[in-house]
């Protein structure tokens, strides 16, 4: 069945209205906290969204000691036996950008000018910062004032799925399954948060909402592998230090400069791989680092982390007496490995947003999802769009359109399902 006006105007209110809500929520995560989730501040949003899933008629609804959110839609009548799917959507904004006190501004009808923002007088938004922004002329744009990031990603995800419920709970003529809904916490910070989810709550198909511009279904990412650095050197009075001081931020210095400046996110595209530097600190006694490797093809990252090996055998022969501790951490496999054999979860995700009148896009992901784990665990699990754009930016945002069209989609894919 077509999905109504009425129905549409519906999603795209509730959506909004929830969005608007859930980005003011600050959820930011930390990489470098040893709890899991990684910040309290992610339980206070899981809370709200319990009391919210209550409400639209959710069953087994509970929050974790982890902060992931669960809860089961009953299917609708005559759709018993129909296979259970299950949706994700992430809790935690990234901490490349303030996350904190996100004001989020609607500029409405968009006219191809540039963007200026409230807090920031310095920033603004173009189409060449963003060529898609052409495609948005005449909608509503969503972003914050400019002194934080957004927070579509992925709270436009969780958005999108609660209100998928409520038209669920409301329009008795749309036909689902059972569905389960999943919400978790500390996707952003690679550290396999999703391996701690509870199985047993999960069905044997899901899907993420998390990214993506409008139409995008994404089956593959990246191969991902975490590198950290400890430099061990030897502090010396720079006054008498000639070939006895060891500095080891200045060597770390050196060290990854010698990476290939090709092969750094700023020069590299599509299906390209890179090295990626995401934090050097230190004195002369010792420095430490984390280095990001990505590609999608496992071959070209194993010879990056040979090259980073025999880099760092050549500096301990270079620099007598320095000590360089090196350890690799694989975070997450190219899902396609896996999803390549599940053409019915892709075929019907494909049709569903077909359905919703979009253009289908079939991207790589560069980067990951929970679905990279989910997948390689057995469940198979793509991605589908939440519409937002500029991710982990100050400039982040997001039309309202998609924040309609991605409930649409998942709408038309639950009826799908059904049949």
């Amino acid at each position: 069945m077509a999905i109504s006006k009425e129905i549409q105007e519906f999603l795209l209110n509730d959506a909004l209205e929830r969005f608007l809500r859930y980005v003011k929520i600050w959820t930011t995560s930390d990489e470098s906290s040893s709890s899991f989730p990684s910040t309290d501040n992610q339980f206070e949003l899981g809370k709200i969204l319990v009391e919210e899933l209550k409400q639209l008629g959710l069953e087994n609804v509970i929050q974790d000691d982890l902060g992931f959110v669960y809860a089961d839609l009953p299917p609708s009548q005559g759709c018993e036996q129909v296979k259970t799917i299950g949706l994700l959507a992430h809790l935690d904004t990234s901490s490349a950008v303030n996350g904190k006190d996100v004001k989020p501004v609607i500029h409405k009808n968009y006219d191809v000018s540039e963007i200026k923002y409230v807090q920031n007088k310095d920033l603004s938004l173009t189409i060449t910062d963003s060529p898609n922004l052409e495609n948005y002329i005449g909608l509503d744009i969503i972003t914050s004032q400019g002194d934080t990031l957004l927070g579509a990603d992925d709270k436009a995800g969780i958005a999108e799925i609660m209100a998928a419920c409520a038209s669920w709970k409301k329009y008795s003529e749309l036909k689902h399954g059972p569905i389960t809904i999943c919400f978790t916490t500390d996707e952003e910070t690679g550290k396999h948060s999703i391996l701690k989810v509870d199985e047993k709550r999960l069905p044997k198909i899901c899907y993420t909402l998390d990214g993506g511009e409008m139409g995008e279904l994404e089956f593959e990412c990246f191969d991902a592998w975490l590198a950290t650095f400890k430099f061990k050197g030897l502090s010396v009075h720079p006054g008498y230090a000639k070939n006895k001081m060891l500095n080891a931020i200045h060597i770390a210095c050196r060290f990854f400069s010698e990476l290939p400046e090709s092969e750094s996110p700023e020069h590299t595209e599509e299906k390209e791989g890179f090295f990626h530097l995401t934090k050097l600190q230190g004195k002369a006694e010792e420095a430490t680092a984390r280095l990001l490797i990505r590609d999608f093809d496992i071959k070209r990252n194993q010879r990056r982390l040979d090259y980073l090996k025999t880099m760092k055998n050549l500096y301990e022969i270079r620099y007598p007496g320095l000590e360089i501790e090196l350890n690799f951490e694989h975070q997450y496999e190219n899902m396609f490995r896996y999803l390549e054999k599940e053409q019915k979860v892709i075929d019907l995700a494909q049709k569903a947003i077909e359905l919703a009148g979009l253009e289908v896009k079939i991207h790589a992901i560069r980067g990951g999802t929970d679905g990279a784990q989910l997948s390689a665990k057995g469940i198979p699990t793509p991605n589908i769009f939440t519409g937002g754009e500029l991710f982990h930016s100050r400039k982040e945002y997001i039309p309202t359109l998609a924040l309609q069209k991605a409930a649409e989609v998942l709408i038309y894919l639950a009826e799908l399902w059904t049949q």
